[in-house]
């Protein structure tokens, strides 16, 4: 009971109302509960082929295929990466993925920004259009390219070439960038862009040194998603490099063999999709949040 100035006493807080308090007080850590058993369950199928994979690359042959199932080796070993490494160049492949997919992506990004900063100055019935465009080309799967490729890389004499490569990573992965850039230049005000043409900037100049300075986490987005997709392809890797001084890392993955027909090196194998995933999640974890800043810039339109 409370007695406002002037005027009769108030009632506060009655028994529903207490109750009511207390069941919304004790529905909280309910909530937090379950949003964490569903974090941990999204994380365990994200992480577990990965952490199996590690373990797998650290057991011994005998406890790989042991039942029942060995779960942690015992003891560690790296025979695998050491058998893998003398057996196969691997790091040549690496090196060929890193060389294939840095220029392919430096080509993609270069020619999605000069579309992209076109698009997101022309007016919105001009544009829409476009961009969906774009969006359907990007819905083609590239196993429906593989024969006109090969013809034009073996008519080229590109077989066992980079070029063959970084020209149709590049051009396949065009869309997506145009359509990461777009999002980004479009928030951009177009005040800046009046100011730089009245200083005598060219259309180059302004994307140098307006649009991309200003859209750098659209940018590196949209680089490091090219860069993941060039470093994991495996088919057009696989059918224009035939020599192990070409292969990347997926096609060079795809030679790995046992030492007989009927033998799968399970244990080289995993350790070979380790060695090959690392640097993609050293470089995730390191622009992390460039990638979410660069994807939710052009979540809100105003």
């Amino acid at each position: 009971m409370t007695a406002p100035r002037g005027g009769a006493p108030r009632r506060t807080g009655g028994p529903r109302d207490r109750a009511g308090t207390a069941t919304a007080g004790r529905g909280v850590p309910a909530a937090r509960v379950l949003w964490g058993l569903a974090l941990a369950l999204v994380l365990a199928w994200s992480v577990g082929p990965a952490a199996w994979q590690a373990l797998t690359a650290l057991k011994p042959d005998a406890q790989i295929t042991h039942v029942p199932t060995v779960y942690l080796p015992h003891p560690v070993t790296w025979k695998h990466v050491e058998t893998l490494w003398s057996r196969k160049p691997f790091g040549t492949y690496l090196a060929n993925s890193a060389w294939v997919a840095t220029w392919a992506t430096l080509l993609c990004v270069s020619f999605a920004a000069l579309a992209a900063a076109g698009l997101a100055r022309m007016p919105g019935r001009g544009r829409e259009p476009l961009l969906l465009g774009l969006l359907f080309l990007s819905l083609f799967p590239p196993i429906l390219l593989l024969f006109p490729l090969y013809e034009g890389v073996r008519w080229l004499g590109w077989i066992n070439h980079p070029l063959a490569l970084i020209l149709p990573y590049a051009a396949l992965n065009l869309p997506l960038a145009v359509w990461v850039l777009e999002s980004a230049f479009r928030q951009l005000p177009l005040e800046l862009d009046e100011a730089a043409r009245l200083d005598g900037l060219s259309a180059l100049a302004r994307i140098r040194r307006i649009h991309l300075p200003l859209a750098m986490p659209a940018v590196a987005t949209a680089a490091i998603l090219v860069f993941i997709f060039c470093w994991n392809e495996f088919m057009l890797a696989l059918t224009f490099m035939t020599t192990d001084a070409r292969k990347t890392v997926t096609a060079g993955i795809a030679s790995v063999s046992g030492a007989s027909l009927y033998e799968i090196p399970w244990g080289q194998l995993s350790a070979a999709i380790v060695l090959a995933t690392l640097p993609l999640v050293l470089l995730v974890l390191v622009f992390e949040r460039r990638i979410v800043s660069g994807l939710t810039r052009g979540a809100i339109k105003g």
